[in-house]
């Protein structure tokens, strides 16, 4: 809330206002990479929210502390008296009626902290919000402003600033209804006034990793939330600083490789996909040399570092920091080498529910054989490119060998399985899958020099393409599955997604004509939202379009496919229908959502708010590739 000489304004969120409150104007609201901000007008006072949530890959304290800054600025208030208000209730807790609250000081800096008392370690509830931490909430008073806090009914905290503009200070024990609440006064406004909240939620045990717990990163120089917390907003002027030039850096950059609608979808993606990461060390040690990533499956169904996840998030790190593919795999490859998943295959995740990352000894994982198999491969020859450095990989040749290996056996030959778009329901011989074995071989070969593996991949491409096992007999476009046997309907076709890696690595698995073939065939697919991604399915998915879309873009200096792709995209996020984080799944046409009810077109379809968002930076990672990737010594 905003009030201003002695009028109260609601500005987001204020359930039960206090009498006589009058809701601001929306002017705008706006968003970059990393921020979001709203401007209100209060009486004749423009009030301005905005939201930063640092993105940092490169260091790794600022990337891995858990809070964001909210920052009010009060301007056009020609001197008007303004003071400001902020509160939040147990809801952020992720439960309700056992809510333990603490309020502390250090030096200037007031802080909340907010806890479900008796929540049981590393649990999360049915909305897949954590229930062990504590929620911070944190200010402290500028040069020009005085802060005043209290906690209690929201009622009665709110009619006190709104008759006072300040609060009393008094904390009782927290009861269910109660608020936390924090005012700033920032007096007579002449040009303009800020103040900044920090807001966040602290998990001290973050991951449960084979028994052992990991943290954050922040915790081996701050080791507690208050120091944390008082770091964060000593941190705010470099942190905004930071953000100002990732903002424009990757909106000039975006803009350059694929134009306006792209940039909005890079900017609307960032936060997103690094939010569902942990850079966590040993929670004992707090060793910082023994540093892993671990990736939250958001709202799909919460797995861990599920390597079907990870491959189509990759090209934000490929782009941002190639560190973070290895950082990733890591806490994945070191499970596989213990020997204790004794399939063939590569494993699916290493952990069924988010933060237990306790692996599957018993073998009962989703099975997608061919598909991580490829997966791996394919990162971990993007990360030997990107970094310039094969150490790693050499390190783990031969688990990696055995997953080649499996790729000769298993991977063109298949089974009835499932692929990473495991909704679509499993079948055997896919021909998007079989692309994928084909460039995970090459990836293989080309990362050990190993000749005998990429001749096979080769063939095997020659095969799908050039000899038209996977293709219609006029070569129009690749069909769902293969042989002919299998898939006498020849309309049927699937998104090939799994070429792009073939293209942004310089593998060149398969012929340009293969790549220019898709990019003729998707426009004439397109349904009246978009390219379904499969002639199985009614929804089309932003990431794996944008990945064949930037690798088949168009013919020649034509890039009509892959406009198509961006602005069916930069429709659906902003026409209005969808009130959910970011979906990677929309419906594209007529059909039935998972209840059997219709479906409306240009709605989301299930998944919301997953890291795979990440997977939209493939076109400016091409881009910015093409022509200039060569394979490290």
């Amino acid at each position: 809330m905003a009030r201003v000489e002695d009028q109260v304004y609601t500005l987001l969120g204020v359930p039960a206002a206090p009498d006589g409150a009058l809701p601001a104007v929306v002017n705008s609201a706006t968003y970059t990479a990393t921020h979001t901000t709203f401007s209100l007008t209060a009486g004749n006072v423009t009030v301005d929210l905005d939201f930063l949530s640092p993105v940092s890959p490169k260091d790794y304290i600022r990337q891995s502390l858990p809070f964001s800054y909210l920052t009010l600025t009060a301007s056009n208030a020609g001197g008007a008296i303004v003071q400001v208000y902020v509160d939040i209730d147990e809801s952020w807790t992720g439960q309700s009626g056992a809510t333990v609250s603490n309020f502390s000081t250090s030096a200037k800096t007031s802080i909340y902290q907010l806890s479900a008392d008796g929540a049981e370690v590393y649990t999360q509830n049915d909305m897949d919000q954590a229930l062990w931490g504590d929620v911070i909430f944190a200010s402290r008073p500028s040069n020009t402003s005085t802060l005043s806090t209290q906690s209690g009914s929201a009622a009665s905290v709110r009619d006190l600033f709104a008759s006072n503009g300040t609060l009393s200070g008094s904390n009782p024990a927290y009861a269910p209804g109660d608020v936390v609440a924090i005012a700033q006064d920032l007096g007579a406004v002449s040009g303009d006034a800020s103040t900044t909240f920090a807001l966040g939620y602290v998990r001290e045990e973050a991951i449960n990793y084979l028994g052992n717990a990991r943290t954050g990163y922040y915790r081996s120089t701050y080791p507690d939330s208050i120091s944390a917390v008082s770091h964060f907003l000593d941190d705010f002027a470099d942190a905004t600083a930071e953000a100002s030039a990732t903002d424009s850096d990757l909106d000039s950059r975006a803009r350059n490789a694929a134009g306006g609608n792209y940039s909005d979808i890079i900017n609307l993606s960032v936060r997103q996909s690094f939010g569902a990461a942990d850079v966590t060390i040993p929670n004992d040690s707090l060793d910082t040399n023994d540093v892993m990533v671990f990736l939250k499956e958001i709202s799909s169904d919460g797995n861990v570092n599920t390597i079907d996840v990870i491959f189509p998030t990759f090209p934000i790190y490929y782009v941002l920091d190639p560190e973070y593919i290895r950082l990733v795999l890591e806490p994945v490859v070191q499970y596989l080498e213990t020997g204790r998943w004794t399939l063939p295959y590569t494993i699916h995740d290493i952990g069924s529910s988010y933060p237990n990352a306790t692996g599957h000894d018993d073998g009962q994982a989703e099975a997608q054989p061919v598909e991580e198999c490829g997966n791996l491969l394919i990162l971990a020859y993007a990360y030997t490119l990107a970094s310039n450095s094969s150490a790693w990989a050499s390190s783990h040749r031969a688990l990696f060998q055995s997953y080649a290996d499996y790729l000769i056996s298993d991977g063109f030959n298949m089974s009835s399985q499932l692929s990473t778009d495991d909704g679509a329901g499993p079948l055997p011989n896919q021909t998007n899958l079989a692309i994928k074995a084909a460039v995970g071989l090459h990836a293989f070969g080309a990362l050990f020099d190993a000749d005998n593996y990429t001749s096979l991949a080769l063939s095997r491409a020659n095969d799908l393409y050039n000899n038209s096992l996977a293709t219609d007999a006029e070569k129009s476009h690749f069909l769902l599955q293969y042989p002919e046997s299998l898939n006498p309907n020849t309309s049927t076709y699937s998104t090939t997604f799994n070429i792009y890696p073939d293209v942004l690595l310089a593998l060149n698995t398969f012929p340009q004509a293969a790549l220019d073939m898709q990019a003729s065939y998707y426009p004439t697919q397109r349904a009246e939202a978009g390219v379904p991604l499969d002639s199985r399915v009614d929804w089309g998915k932003t990431d794996e379009g944008l990945f064949a879309a930037a690798a088949s873009p168009g013919i020649g200096s034509d890039r009509g496919t892959l406009d198509l792709y961006i602005n069916d995209i930069h429709a659906f996020i902003s026409n209005g229908l969808n009130t959910a984080p970011f979906s990677d799944r929309w419906f594209v046409k007529e059909g039935v959502d998972d209840d059997g009810n219709p479906a409306v077109i240009g709605t989301f379809n299930n998944y919301r708010a997953r890291p795979v968002v990440g997977g939209h930076f493939a076109v400016m990672a091409l881009e910015e590739a093409r022509g200039e990737v060569v394979p490290p010594s």
